[in-house]
């Protein structure tokens, strides 16, 4: 029976990917920006940013909640994140981020992220005070990750995750829910050959409500004033279907793990990213990644170029063992991805494993 209730699970995550991933079209360059909620494509976590998100075969642990929530399943006991991300430095956004997978049962694994992004102080700004100097406003966006992965093998691994999406100005919200599943695939006599798939951010459309559609005017020749109110129109969400693979290559002392994945976007022009990590003894790992899109390589000014990354990424980790018969270490790990036009973009994060 635990069996049968295994592999109805693992099914269940691999039809809903592929019966999702028809509602996913192809990059379309001409819907560049028509979607809402693009902070959910952000990655903030330093580690896996560091190579450009390429590791989508091979991550595990709680950075997993982002780009293949199957990761997850690979959590040994505990492990917690606390992550800072200056994203397109100058401009006064920032992240913050903290997360939770803790190992529920044999094969399960329980996650939670719960990521902030402050746009700092805006002036207020109206029709007669178009200069502002009536006061301030800080956007907010908050999105809490719920997510579960299992085992179902030695080679099968699989995860679902829900987000809880909020975003709020001074008068208007909008709030939002949408599902990630991902699967990893483990092989090879040293298990270092490994594939995943994953689908993200699949929901309803938002609409943001609030008094901010309110309007209070007059009618000529009367003195009471009355109230109008607009209708927000509805957003889509930015789906994304993620393929990828990875080989370790092993060596005595160290490892290096060479990677490559196709990201298929809805909303954003589709993207191959390749890159690999060296890691010494486990005490030091260094990683680079690239992610080619058209138009990559044009000026910043010219239409065909719709990202203000430079599409290159890099970045470290330096760990540090704690306990060895536990396997528990703390790690600082750090990720710099250079942009066009804006002072680039610094993750770095506090990581344990317990």
């Amino acid at each position: 029976m635990k069996n049968f209730y295994k592999y109805l699970i693992a099914t269940f995550t691999v039809g809903l990917i592929i019966l999702a991933s028809f509602n996913v079209e192809a990059g379309n360059k001409d819907r560049s920006g028509q979607a809402g909620a693009s902070e959910l494509l952000i990655n903030p976590w330093a580690k896996s940013s560091g190579w450009g998100g390429v590791n989508i075969a091979n991550v595990n642990g709680l950075e997993a909640m982002f780009n293949n929530v199957a990761g997850i399943a690979f959590t040994s006991q505990t492990e917690l994140i606390f992550a800072y991300t200056d994203w397109l430095k100058g401009a006064d956004i920032k992240l913050m981020n903290f997360g939770l997978t803790q190992r529920v049962s044999e094969s399960g694994v329980f996650g939670l992220s719960i990521q902030s992004m402050n746009f700092g102080e805006i002036d207020v700004t109206t029709i007669e005070l178009p200069e502002g100097g009536i006061g301030q406003f800080s956007p907010r966006y908050m999105t809490i990750s719920l997510g579960f992965g299992k085992a179902f093998s030695n080679t099968i691994y699989g995860g679902l995750n829900l987000k809880i999406i909020n975003e709020a100005i001074a008068d208007m919200t909008a709030q939002g829910v949408a599902i990630d599943a991902g699967i990893q695939y483990v092989t090879g006599i040293q298990e270092n050959i490994k594939f995943g798939i994953s689908l993200r951010n699949v929901g309803p459309k938002m609409k943001y409500s609030g008094d901010g559609f309110s309007l209070a005017t007059f009618i000529p020749g009367n003195d009471n004033s009355f109230t109008t109110t607009q209708r927000g129109a509805a957003f889509e969400l930015p789906a994304q279907l993620n393929i990828g693979a990875a080989y370790d290559f092993l060596f005595e002392r160290s490892r290096f793990t060479l990677a490559g994945s196709f990201v298929s976007n809805s909303f954003k022009k589709d993207q191959i990213i390749l890159g690999g990590e060296f890691s010494f003894r486990d005490y030091i790992q260094l990683r680079a990644g690239y992610a080619y899109e058209e138009g990559i390589y044009n000026d910043v000014l010219d239409p065909e170029k719709t990202n203000v990354n430079t599409g290159l990424s890099g970045g470290f980790t330096v760990q540090v063992p704690l306990n060895k018969e536990k396997g528990s270490i703390f790690a600082v790990d750090y990720s710099y991805r250079p942009t066009d036009h804006f002072q680039n973009i610094h993750s770095i994060a506090a990581r344990f494993t317990l």
